[in-house]
């Protein structure tokens, strides 16, 4: 069975990424992981070329800036890495940078790929997620944090990167037919000093939307407000074992008051039943789970 990484990343250092510990999750999984690597304002280039592994093949991308709706820009990169698979590859691993797969779901995920390789059927594998919010010590619970995405994908198959990288579709912008895993996706994208967060903000969000809209959404300041989140979970978990050091190493303080929740009663409600049923009312789903 043939495993292929695949990845982007631009201004890595500038943003605080964790693209180290995220390819390091990938590589004992993978034959080879790809690294999209774009144009950068930092060291990025040469953050990847310190990766210790012959595993690691680096394609250098430009990005095209005028791409500024919908994040489109972020599917574009993620397809440049995935066109970059071999074709012999039996399955596709995806990860963005800021995403972090536990040593502990390795034999889930292995299993899962074995299992249904020979299954034309299905056309990828299914995570769930985990994300972390402000601290390593919090993670969101509401709906407006997706729960399951595809990271997995059969190559050769017309598979192409979905909106803004979130998830795959194929052919025709059809869903794909996809298996759940018992395995999560760490992602620690809202997980960095308040000032990285508030540079990356101010950034980020032109890839959607126009300058216009930004200096009117979002907020200039110093430091971003990690204060304004609607309902945070207590953290109870181990991180990926590549993270320790990330995480010894952090240098500012959030604590969430758990009595506050700013969800409305209708939200609330849902919440409720959701935790109680495992079942998420009008929950957007980008794949056909069988």
């Amino acid at each position: 069975m043939k495993i292929v990484g695949f990845t982007f990343v631009r201004n890595a250092i500038t943003y605080d990424y964790p693209v180290l510990e995220s390819i390091n999750s990938l590589l004992p999984l993978c034959d080879e992981v790809i690294v999209a690597v774009g144009n950068s304002a930092d060291d990025t280039l040469g953050l990847i070329k310190n990766i210790n592994s012959p595993k690691i093949r680096i394609i250098e991308t430009i990005w095209d800036d005028s791409l500024r709706e919908g994040g489109r820009v972020l599917a574009v990169e993620t397809d440049k890495a995935l066109a970059a698979v071999p074709a012999d590859a039996d399955w596709a691993i995806y990860l963005q940078a800021d995403e972090v797969l536990h040593e502990a779901d390795y034999p889930a995920i292995r299993a899962g790929m074995e299992r249904w390789k020979d299954n034309k059927s299905v056309d990828g594998l299914l995570f769930n997620y985990r994300h972390f919010y402000a601290s390593y010590d919090y993670v969101g619970d509401s709906k407006r944090w997706y729960r399951r995405e595809i990271r997995i994908v059969r190559p050769g198959i017309g598979v192409y990167s979905y909106r803004d990288a979130q998830g795959f579709r194929r052919g025709d912008n059809q869903k794909l037919r996809v298996k759940l895993l018992e395995a999560s996706v760490h992602h620690y994208g809202w997980v960095k000093p308040p000032a990285a967060m508030q540079r990356k903000q101010e950034t980020f969000n032109k890839l959607w939307h126009s300058d216009e809209w930004v200096a009117e959404n979002v907020a200039s300041a110093a430091e971003f407000d990690y204060s304004q989140i609607d309902s945070l979970q207590h953290f109870t978990g181990t991180h990926p074992r590549v993270m320790e050091e990330r995480i010894r190493q952090q240098n500012w303080r959030y604590d969430h008051d758990m009595s506050r929740n700013r969800l409305r009663l209708k939200d609330r409600l849902k919440h409720l039943i959701e935790q109680l049923t495992g079942y998420r009312i009008g929950e957007y789903r980008n794949y056909k789970l069988g």
